[in-house]
């Protein structure tokens, strides 16, 4: 079911079907990358109770295994819905049978959204609700439309750090795994990465070390979208490989695929948090559309 938050500058829409952004529109500008099957379905998806892939879709955990797909379960389930005032919006999702089967661990995931004139202030709190450490963690993956407000080209744009950086590119497999391994990634004056669709040939780039802000932009036009994703230590940048994909997802996230070959255990999977009973942990990220 889809609901709407709308003030003077933005009309967004949201679907309870993971509790994601379904579009967010200024006059005739779509922001939000609008699911166009023949490159990526998605639109705007919270990763959890896993970012990324698991090495053949399972894992371990109390000695038995669990199959869970890429990203985990939460944009595929249905969560309930609270309109908390004209400008917010709260989803929650309470574990049940059919998480039960695929993470054995209870849990309260809460997503909320606020409309704050052009910006969208995210909270994501997961909570344990178990008499066990939940290890769990989080992402989101927002895809917007190239170009904005149809002027220019995808060569046209660029994204802009908040600050000069020298980031990290995480090395991944073939396969989209970890390597353990890493190489500088340079941005051009330290702050600016050129798009091309080249750059997306092997998958995503996945950055550690850069700033923690960055801007989609261009000279083209004046609208802009500028994420900010505080004490989210990976930011992945992706369209559908070697294609002229219209869009490019802007993606932080809090935890990483499984290093190739390796079946994780959940209790000990890196970049996990692990909460002990009646524990939550909030992460904020937020959207400003110009």
């Amino acid at each position: 079911m889809l609901y709407e938050l709308k003030n003077d500058q933005l009309t967004v829409t949201f679907n309870d079907m993971g509790g994601v952004l379904h579009s967010v529109r200024r006059e005739d500008c779509e922001y939000l990358w609008q699911g166009n099957p023949e490159y990526w379905n998605g639109r705007a998806p919270i990763l959890f109770p896993i970012c990324g892939r698991l090495i053949d879709g399972k894992y371990t955990y109390g000695g038995k295994t669990f199959e869970m797909k890429i990203h985990g379960f939460a944009r595929f389930v249905p969560f309930e819905t609270k309109i908390v005032s004209d400008k917010e919006i709260v989803f929650t999702l309470t574990a049940n049978e059919e998480t039960l089967a695929q993470y054995p661990v209870p849990f309260v995931l809460t997503i909320s959204y606020r409309l704050e004139g052009s910006e969208i202030i995210s909270d994501i709190v997961m909570k344990n609700i178990g008499d066990t450490v939940m290890p769990c963690t989080v992402g989101a993956h927002p895809g917007f439309n190239i170009p904005l407000d149809g002027k220019g080209e995808f060569t046209d744009f660029y994204l802009e750090f908040g600050e000069s950086c020298s980031p990290d590119q995480l090395v991944f497999s073939d396969t989209c795994f970890q390597t353990g391994k890493k190489t500088a990634f340079p941005l051009v004056d330290g702050k600016c990465l050129p798009l091309r669709h080249t750059l997306f040939d092997n998958d995503a780039i996945f950055l550690a070390r850069m700033a923690d802000s960055v801007t989609l932009k261009s000279e083209k036009t004046e609208r802009f979208v500028r994420l900010s994703y505080p004490k989210m230590p990976y930011l992945g940048i992706w369209h559908k490989p070697r294609t002229e994909a219209p869009y490019v997802c802007i993606e932080p996230w809090c935890g990483l695929p499984s290093f190739d070959g390796v079946v994780d255990d959940l209790a000990t999977k890196s970049d996990m948090f692990r909460l002990q009973p009646g524990e939550e942990k909030v992460l904020t990220y937020s959207i400003y559309f110009g």
